[in-house]
């Protein structure tokens, strides 16, 4: 027999997120992060260090000659990491080739159609009979790797972000941050961040804090803010410093720690990437993925319309009530989707 003490005043819903913590750490959590940029940049580092993974054991590296030659390609590889528990499944998409031929006019459609094929994948998943065991392997974040030896942002910087920007996530990260002083760094990040704003690029925003968000918590957000873009180097190297073991670099002058915040950007990263990882999975969701969505059904309903245009044309007084009467349904459908995502950017525009 239940009590009614409490009935009047608690009804037990507050334990619902503890429901769905449960489920989610049982269930686990899915996450693609895409790395690009030029060889030589320290990415396969940088990943290898975020997630204290090798995740390519048998990377060969072209030589000079080869890159010349070679086209982008993408590498996927998956790595199933557990910490406390909580189990991620983490894909991490490389694209050796990028930015290393001589003509690179054509580097990066590979990249889009690998996009847009995780896009339609997942479109077809979610439209067929079997949609318990949808694996995600849409893109949630991009990071794009700067050179630190130019003086800013190069034309080909500029155009991939131009043509990825409304598709996923981009974060850009400059790379190899110890070839750099402070002020060489400030300097560098100022320019980037003008170019990025000059040519109407949009980068990932980091979403603001509520009001009723712990005074930490908004000042460690802020201070993620101010650090883009990331300005970092990576090592899976263990060094002794002062009696105790830190990842890092070693130079004739001292060791460059990765995990120092007065020597790089590394931390910043890691933390932006984890504690906003649900915030970048939703952007995807609810802005590229309804964009790429809204388009896809729009093409559908183009091609069906001219189907039946033509068929009107070659049967006159044909009887094509029940296609209309489809197709009327499909432009609604779209137009309350294309009504939502325009909401939906405004007010992601509103964050930034």
């Amino acid at each position: 027999m239940f009590s009614n003490v409490e009935s009047s005043s608690y009804v037990g819903f507050a334990n619902l997120p503890n429901q769905v913590h449960r489920k989610s750490v049982k269930k686990g959590f899915e996450f693609t992060l895409m790395v690009v940029g030029e060889s030589g940049l320290g990415k396969s580092t940088l990943v290898n260090s975020l997630f204290l993974s090798d995740l390519y054991p048998e990377r060969v590296i072209p030589n000079a000659i080869e890159k010349q030659n070679m086209t982008v390609k993408l590498d996927a590889s998956t790595v199933e990491i557990e910490e406390r528990g909580v189990k991620l499944r983490l894909t991490v998409v490389d694209t050796p080739g990028f930015g290393d031929a001589i003509d690179n006019s054509d580097s990066f459609s590979a990249i889009l159609e690998y996009i847009d094929e995780q896009y339609e994948r997942f479109l077809r998943d979610e439209s067929g009979l079997n949609r318990r065991n949808i694996v995600d392997n849409r893109i949630h974040c991009c990071f794009y790797f700067i050179s630190p030896f130019g003086h800013g942002l190069k034309p080909l910087d500029i155009e991939f972000m131009k043509k990825l920007h409304c598709k996923v996530n981009i974060v850009p990260v400059i790379a190899k941050a110890d070839v750099l002083t402070k002020k060489e760094i400030q300097r560098l990040k100022c320019r980037i961040m003008q170019e990025i704003e000059d040519n109407g690029i949009k980068i990932y925003p980091l979403p603001d804090c509520d009001s009723d968000e712990d005074e930490d918590y908004k000042e460690q957000v802020r201070q993620l803010k101010e650090a883009v873009p990331f300005a970092v180097c990576g090592s899976t190297t263990l060094l002794e410093v002062k009696g105790r073991k830190v990842r890092g670099r070693l130079y004739p002058w001292g060791v460059v720690e990765v995990e120092n915040p007065e020597h790089c950007d590394f931390i910043k990263l890691r933390t932006m990437l984890i504690t906003h990882m649900q915030d970048l999975q939703e952007v995807t969701q609810e802005v590229h993925y309804e964009n790429y969505r809204s388009e896809r059904l729009a093409k559908s309903v183009r091609k069906n319309t001219n189907s039946v245009i033509k068929e009107d044309a070659a049967v006159p007084g044909e009887s094509l009530t029940e296609k209309d009467r489809i197709l009327r349904e499909k432009e609604e459908e779209i137009r309350r989707m294309q009504e939502k995502l325009a909401q939906m950017q405004a007010k992601f525009q509103a964050q930034k």
